[in-house]
Parts: C-alpha cells; sequence; structure tokens
C-alpha cells in the first residue's frame, strides 16, 4: 500500500504500475498483464488504481464500483447473466460480489476502484 495520506495528491493517469501477467485459468484470448496498486483505505474500503493490458480474462468480482480513467473494455456478465457492457474514459459501473464476468480489454484499461 502506498499510504496515500489525507492531502496527498497522485495522478492516478500517470502513476507507474508493475505488470504481472493474469493466471493461466483466467486467460480466455491472447496474453493479457494486469497491475493493481492500492492508494488507501477509508472507513475500511480499499480504494485504488487497476489497469489490464489487451486481452480477454475472465473473472470472479467483489463488491466494487470504478471509475474508467483510460482505454476501452466489454465486460460480459456471466452470472449472473446480465447485458454485456462497452466502458470507456468516464464510464462509472457497480460490480457485485460473486459475479462471473469476461473482460475483453481493446485498448489498455485504467480504473480507479472503490472496493
Amino acid at each position: 500500500m502506498s499510504g496515500l495520506a489525507p492531502g496527498e495528491a497522485v495522478d492516478a493517469a500517470a502513476l507507474p504500475l508493475a505488470h504481472e501477467a493474469l493466471p493461466a485459468v483466467e486467460v480466455i484470448i491472447g496474453a493479457p498483464t494486469a497491475a493493481v496498486h492500492e492508494l488507501t483505505t477509508v472507513g475500511g474500503v480499499e480504494v485504488g488504481i487497476w489497469e489490464m493490458t489487451p486481452g480477454t480474462a475472465s473473472d470472479t468480482e467483489v463488491d466494487e464500483v470504478f471509475v474508467v480513467l483510460s482505454g476501452r473494455a466489454r465486460i460480459e456478465f456471466v452470472e449472473p447473466a446480465l447485458p454485456a457492457i462497452e466502458v470507456a474514459a468516464g464510464s462509472v459501473v457497480r460490480l457485485a460480489a460473486g459475479q462471473r464476468t469476461v473482460w475483453t480489454v481493446t485498448e489498455t484499461l485504467r480504473k480507479i476502484y472503490i472496493a
């Protein structure tokens, strides 16, 4: 954790992130990598930055709201089945714990998450 202090500012769009390969069992297409950087915790709620490079991967979600800073992706909701959504800079999305999703990232996606 970086320990973002009250009154401190970071450039969330430019903050360097350390990417790692996604687990092979999650990768569907390509060789996407992901990075996460926890900024702080407020009242037991984690706030951070997450990024994924192009490719397609599955995930099981946690309770989260996120705002896309940059990039583009399509999120398919496998379980429960819901209509797929397209996200890009400015999109605000709510995910629920246990949702199974498939993310197809076409331009490296960076988001601020609150989980």
